[in-house]
């Protein structure tokens, strides 16, 4: 008689299982073992959530295959971080992805962990067609207001990618570009492309402050990435504003 395969191999292989319809899983299927039974309900559910995760991919490339159908086959998203912030510079990402990307965690940078984003961050580098990071300074922002600022960093972002796109997706703002654009209120949830953008814009800013934090120690900019907690207001208190502190901004501005 032969021996049944050992629990420790079936998880190795179903560890490896895509689809609900594998053969594997109906092979299975009347194993008396709990077990074996235990390990299946585990992995149609986790089959599942991977389907969801998938046609909720699929659905937020839309705005990218729409622009393809109108024979713009280079499409950029564009989102920003760091509009909020006490410190730091405003961050833009402009990303044009290729047709087969295939990084299904992908989506606005708010709706996920540090850590899934420092997941992400290699992976959407690794398979983009090109990106461009656009900064403006606290200065800039300190003399052309943070919504200005923004476009400023924006544009700049697009004026990097190399070949320049032809379509433009961006999330809630407008640009001074000839390019074509399309406004997306919430776009990084609703597009591929502004969801990756948000993601390395995020981690890029987020590195940037970590570093800063070496530079100016006492406010946890590694820890707040320069939004005003309670640690960095403590600090702010105890030091008084550092050279990347935003002047107009309260209470930045009662130190000067």
């Amino acid at each position: 008689m032969t021996k049944p395969v050992s629990i420790k191999e079936l998880t190795a292989q179903f560890h490896a299982i895509t689809a609900l319809d594998d053969p594997l899983l109906e092979a299975y299927m009347t194993d008396s073992r709990q077990g074996v039974q235990k390990l299946l309900a585990t992995t149609r559910k986790r089959l599942t959530k991977l389907a969801e995760q998938k046609r909720a991919f699929a659905e937020r490339f839309f705005y990218e295959r729409q622009a393809h159908q109108q024979g713009r086959m280079l499409v950029a998203g564009i989102d920003e971080v760091g509009r909020g912030p006490l410190a730091g510079p405003v961050v833009s990402c402009a990303i044009i992805l290729p047709d087969h990307f295939d990084v299904i965690g992908v989506n606005d940078s708010k709706q996920l962990s540090d850590h899934k984003r420092e997941q992400l961050y290699p992976q959407i580098l690794k398979q983009a067609v090109s990106v461009g990071i656009g900064i403006a300074t606290n200065d800039q922002i300190d003399q052309l207001n943070i919504y200005q600022a923004t476009r400023v960093a924006m544009l700049e972002a697009v004026k990097q990618l190399t070949p320049q796109p032809d379509q433009l997706l961006i999330d809630a703002m407008q640009i001074d570009t000839d390019i074509p654009q399309l406004k997306l209120i919430k776009g990084d949830a609703k597009s591929v492309s502004i969801g990756a953008a948000s993601i390395v814009a995020k981690v890029f800013r987020d590195h940037l402050m970590q570093s800063y934090d070496t530079l100016y120690p006492g406010y946890e900019f590694g820890h707040n990435a320069g939004y005003g907690t309670q640690a960095h207001l403590a600090g702010l208190k105890r030091l008084g504003p550092s050279p990347i502190h935003r002047k107009t901004f309260e209470p930045v501005s009662n130190y000067f």
